[in-house]
């Protein structure tokens, strides 16, 4: 399938824009989340509370299936370029680390009863988070021009993961919880979380590279089966609770978050001899 793609590339060269359209896909995502989170401040809105942060949240997910496609598409496509590496980054900067941090403090601003003093920590805590990002995939590009070839296991959690750990729960909330006085208990705890992320963005902590481990698993029977595991668990959730599998994607996504640091730990324990030893 990939040579008879390539052989394709010469002859029509504006598939190598495919890559290009689907990262610009992705912070499209990220800007529409921004724009629709600010929809919480017009008073002339019909809709809920947490049905728009909800829609934030979905939106910054969606942008995750753009940023898994683009890169596949440009090894795929033999498109890889410095170009593709800068404007992913730039990308992800818009959806995975402003939108959220903007997500987590627009909920604060707006659902509370929060002291001007007490928004400081939450302004703070998204800070955190939104400077991680930055270091985060500053770190990434560097990496990425100074080897030659790409590695399947991050450094420190990537900044989607990172992205998808805050946007599971708002969606979790939002779903299941949807009234104020749950969406002040989340918020109460999520700017803290959300802080928490941003140093692991910055961490030394090895993670898994979903994207690579997810095109991998055809190719993989562990992993084949451990992701056929993964669909029929979100399809028996869709089907019994006859609602979203917030549940289920909500537990996969932080446990892939809290699964890294266990991986570490156990390492410093010399349970394990590398981190890599325990991903799959």
């Amino acid at each position: 399938m990939k040579k008879v793609v390539k052989s394709l590339v010469p002859m029509v060269k504006y598939l190598k824009w495919i890559p290009n359209a689907l990262t610009l896909g992705n912070s499209l995502c990220g800007f529409a989340a921004i724009l629709y989170t600010l929809q919480v401040y017009d008073p002339g809105n019909a809709e809920t509370i947490s049905s728009i942060f909800a829609f934030s949240a979905f939106m910054i997910i969606c942008a995750m299936v753009f940023d898994a496609f683009d890169g596949y598409a440009a090894r795929l496509l033999n498109a890889a370029s410095l170009h593709g590496i800068q404007m992913d980054s730039l990308a992800d900067m818009v959806t995975f680390g402003v939108a959220p941090a903007t997500l987590v403090a627009v909920m604060a601003h707006s659902l509370s009863e929060v002291r001007s003093n007490e928004f400081l920590l939450v302004w703070c805590c998204s800070a955190i988070y939104l400077g991680g990002a930055a270091l985060r995939l500053a770190k990434y590009n560097v990496h990425a021009m100074q080897e030659k070839k790409s590695s399947d296991r991050f450094s420190g959690i990537p900044s989607p993961g990172a992205a998808a750990a805050i946007c599971s729960i708002i969606f979790l909330f939002a779903v299941e919880h949807s009234d104020k006085r749950s969406m002040l208990k989340l918020i109460s705890v999520l700017p803290w979380y959300a802080a928490f992320l941003g140093f692991l963005m910055v961490s030394t902590i090895s993670y898994q590279h979903f994207g690579k481990w997810f095109f991998s698993a055809f190719h993989n029977k562990r992993r084949l089966a451990v992701l056929i595991i993964i669909i029929a668990a979100l399809a028996c959730e869709s089907i019994i609770r006859h609602n979203y599998p917030v549940w289920t994607i909500a537990i996969l996504i932080n446990g892939y978050v809290i699964w890294g640091l266990i991986a570490a730990i156990l390492v410093k324990l010399k349970i394990l001899k590398r981190a890599e030893d325990a991903h799959l």
